[in-house]
């Protein structure tokens, strides 16, 4: 048994294993068709996760990928709902185009906005990120509340993103704050319905779109 399972390992390079999993990746999808132009996303997610389910699960919203590499080129900063998530996007290669990476939820004036307001620090940190005035693409994949505030916010004219990422994962309020943002027609997104997602696609997703830009 030992035996057969070594004779299944493939002798790979490092610097060859990235290239390896896409082709195992390409190979696997066969004859799905992904939208022209989201493929590096989509394969990406797949990457990060293991899981084909994104090859149907993530929703673009029309030219979303054109508006946000046009976004990046110039200078747009990203927003975050988690540590996590700031830390997995490639700040580098972001901060050649001008942009910075944002996560308000450890702030301490974020913490005392929702105690006052009785509401999570997903909520308030939205607040403090409507108040930058630069141009943003939010990068949601945690919290729910974060995605449904700026919903609020994008509804009341108080921050116009320049691409909504709303990957938020888990159970509770999970999928109507997705489908909330699948309402909006004058916002680009990139969406993962259902319950999937997580702070690593969203960050996954940013870095996508930053590596297309080199492509």
């Amino acid at each position: 048994m030992t035996g057969e399972i070594q004779a299944e390992i493939e002798q790979v390079l490092p610097a060859e294993i990235e290239k390896r999993s896409f082709e195992i990746i390409t190979e696997e999808l066969g004859e799905i068709k992904l939208i022209p132009g989201t493929e590096p996303i989509v394969k990406r997610c797949i990457h990060t996760s293991a899981d084909f389910d994104y090859a149907k699960n993530l929703v673009f919203s029309e030219h979303a990928v054109e508006k946000a590499l046009s976004a990046i080129r110039n200078g747009a900063s990203i927003v975050t709902d988690t540590q996590m998530g700031k830390s997995g996007i490639n700040k580098k290669k972001l901060a050649q185009y001008g942009g910075k990476v944002h996560c308000f939820m450890s702030d301490e004036d974020v913490a005392v906005w929702a105690k006052e307001h009785q509401t999570t620090r997903a909520v308030a940190s939205m607040e403090k990120a409507a108040a930058l005035q630069e141009p943003l693409i939010f990068a949601i994949g945690n919290a729910p509340t974060a995605l449904i505030r700026l919903y609020e916010l994008i509804r009341q004219g108080r921050v116009c993103p320049e691409l909504v990422i709303g990957v938020p994962v888990g159970f509770v309020n999970v999928v109507p704050s997705k489908e909330l943002i699948l309402t909006l027609d004058e916002t680009p997104y990139i969406v993962a319905r259902g319950r999937k997602g997580g702070s690593n696609i969203a960050a996954c997703i940013c870095n996508a779109l930053l590596y297309m830009l080199e492509a």
